[in-house]
């Protein structure tokens, strides 16, 4: 097995999906802190309420997994899973009937 296929099997991806509730003021403001603190732990939005993160590993996915899990809004739904990179890249997307251009996944340094 060559090492850059062992990478697609190894590197992981996580995803967040959300739903929560926005009828309010406070329920808006509670929404938008999610979603920020998404962003700042180094997840990039996919769709409005599906958030995605590049992980070098399983554990480093946990690691993100266990971190969502500690800011999780006190309502509405939440799911968190993890994929593999090569699961992930076999993804068709779509704009309208137009297929998009397959995102190639950050190059990320790793510290010892």
């Amino acid at each position: 097995m060559s090492y850059e296929r062992f990478n697609a099997y190894r590197n992981m991806w996580v995803m967040v999906l959300f739903d929560l509730p926005t009828e309010t003021k406070l329920q808006r403001k509670v929404a938008s802190k999610f979603r920020k603190t998404l962003l700042d732990n180094g997840f990039s939005m996919f769709q409005f309420s599906i958030y995605t993160r590049f992980c070098q590993s399983l554990e480093n996915a946990d690691t993100h997994t266990k971190r969502v899990k500690n800011i999780l809004p006190e309502k509405g739904k939440v799911g968190i899973f993890s994929i593999t990179d090569k699961q992930f890249g076999r993804m068709e997307v779509f704009y309208g009937t137009s297929k998009a251009e397959s995102e190639e996944p950050p190059q990320q340094l790793e510290l010892f």
